[in-house]
């Protein structure tokens, strides 16, 4: 990893939780970068989908651009004026292999810029069977505040099983 990330915050869970919330982001670094490696405990499904949130809003200012992929398909799909960055993932849910854990790089470039904050989001899950998912999203905030909070939870009203960490980092133009 580049010396010019920083972990600003991390947050290993020991037991389920709902949402995962990134506060009092400094104003310190010009990018932003959330790994996530973790699974939520939705049944009836192998896979879940998550929402992203910036400073508590929940106002109808985000877009996404989604590309799918797996073992035999692939869609993409787009979607504007709507309340949440959601079905951004390939994430892990209680259905998926026993024990496996989805990653998930969320980045935000110039997150303290007074302009439309736009993000790239790569996730993979892991599932030993030919229909495990890749997806790849292009989401844009609408606001032109610096983000100083990052929400994160799941699209389907799930927990995140314990063991599922999230952290954030900050980077520096060096």
């Amino acid at each position: 990893m580049p010396n010019t990330y920083t972990l600003i915050s991390s947050n290993v869970l020991g037991s389920s939780a709902a949402s995962v919330t990134f506060s009092s982001i400094p104003a310190t670094f010009t990018d932003l970068v959330v790994r996530i490696s973790g699974r939520t405990n939705v049944t009836g499904q192998a896979t879940d989908n998550l929402e992203l949130r910036f400073n508590g809003s929940s106002s109808s200012i985000y877009s996404i651009t989604r590309l799918r992929g797996n073992g035999s398909t692939a869609s993409s799909s787009a979607n504007s004026g709507v309340t949440v960055i959601n079905g951004l993932t390939a994430f892990d849910a209680a259905d998926a292999t026993s024990n496996t854990f989805s990653s998930l790089e969320i980045y935000v470039p110039s997150y303290l810029a007074s302009q439309n904050k736009p993000v790239s989001l790569f996730s993979a899950q892991e599932d030993n069977n030919t229909t495990a998912n890749v997806v790849v999203t292009a989401g844009l905030w609408r606001d032109t505040s610096a983000i100083t909070s990052i929400y994160i939870s799941s699209n389907s009203g799930g927990s995140f099983v314990s063991g599922s960490s999230f952290y954030l980092y900050g980077i520096k133009n060096s």
